[in-house]
C-alpha cells in the first residue's frame, strides 16, 4: 500500500488502535483519582486537602475511593503486561517499547540539538527515548506502589508474613514514588503533550488513534519510513476502520 501523492496538512496516519486509546483514557481517569484522594492524605494539614476530605465524605470514603482506584489500577497494569507479552511472544509485535541503545543516543543527539551544536534532531521511531521513560517509571514505579499499598491496606494482614518494619518502609516508598510519578506527569509528560511547540496546543493521536502525515514526519520519522510501506494516509477523520483493522495495526 502506497501513500497518498496530496500534500496538504489533513493527510492523517492511523496510529493507535480503539484498544489503546481505551487503555490511556482509563490511565488518565484513574491518575487523576489517585491524585485527588491520595494527596490530601499526605498533605493532610493544607487547607485543600480538608476541603477535598469534607467534599468525598470523610476521610473513610477518601481511603476507600483511593483503594478502589488501586485496585483498578493493578488490573489496568496487569493487563497492559500480560496484552504486551501476548502480543510480542505470539502475535509477532514489535518490542517498541523495550529502552535501547538508540535510545541513549537520541537522548544524547537532543541534548546536542537543544544546545545549538547539532541542526538535526534525533531520528525517532515508534516511541521516543522520553516516552519510554515515562512508560517504564510507571510501570516499574506502580508496582511499586501496587504492593505497598497493599501493605498499607493490610498491614494486620501483611506482618504475618514479612517484619513489622515492612509497614513504615512502604509508606515511605509508597508516598515517594507517588509524588515522583505524579511530578514527572505533571511537569515533563504534560509538556511533551501539550506545550510543547511541536504539539501545541495538544498531542490528539492518543485520543483519536491518527496523527497528522507533517506531524508524524517531525516526531516519529523513522515510524514514518516503516508505516510508508505498511499503511495507507487517511484522506479525512471520516474515514474508518474495522475494529479488527485497529487491533491488527496497535503494536505496544
Amino acid at each position: 500500500m502506497e501513500y497518498t501523492d496530496q500534500s496538504n496538512r489533513d493527510e492523517q496516519i492511523r496510529r493507535f488502535g480503539i484498544y489503546r486509546i481505551i487503555e490511556h483514557l482509563a490511565l488518565i481517569a484513574l491518575f487523576m483519582v489517585l491524585s485527588v484522594t491520595g494527596l490530601p492524605q499526605k498533605f493532610y494539614y493544607l487547607g485543600i486537602s480538608q476541603s477535598v476530605i469534607v467534599i468525598l465524605g470523610g476521610i473513610d470514603n477518601l481511603r476507600l475511593f483511593h483503594h478502589l482506584a488501586g485496585v483498578l489500577f493493578a488490573v489496568l497494569a496487569m493487563q497492559n503486561i500480560i496484552a504486551n507479552f501476548v502480543g510480542v511472544a505470539f502475535l509477532r509485535w514489535e518490542p517498541s517499547m523495550l529502552v535501547t541503545l538508540k535510545d541513549a543516543q537520541d537522548a544524547f543527539q537532543n541534548v546536542r540539538y537543544y544546545l545549538g551544536l547539532d541542526d538535526r534532531p534525533a531520528q525517532c521511531g515508534r516511541y521516543t527515548y522520553k516516552e519510554k521513560c515515562i512508560y517504564w517509571l510507571v510501570i516499574i514505579g506502580g508496582f511499586q506502589m501496587i504492593i505497598s499499598g497493599f501493605v498499607l491496606w493490610f498491614p494486620v494482614t501483611a506482618t504475618q508474613f514479612l517484619p513489622g518494619m515492612f509497614i513504615p518502609v512502604s509508606k515511605m516508598v509508597h508516598t515517594s514514588e507517588a509524588m515522583l510519578i505524579f511530578l514527572l506527569v505533571v511537569t515533563w509528560h504534560i509538556y511533551d503533550s501539550v506545550l510543547s511547540p511541536d504539539v501545541f496546543p495538544l498531542n490528539k493521536s492518543i485520543f483519536t488513534g491518527i496523527i497528522h502525515r507533517k506531524q508524524m514526519k517531525q516526531l516519529h520519522p523513522l515510524e514514518m519510513e516503516e508505516k510508508s510501506e505498511t499503511e495507507t494516509v487517511l484522506p479525512s477523520a471520516r474515514h474508518g476502520h474495522t475494529m479488527a483493522e485497529d487491533h491488527k495495526r496497535t503494536r505496544q
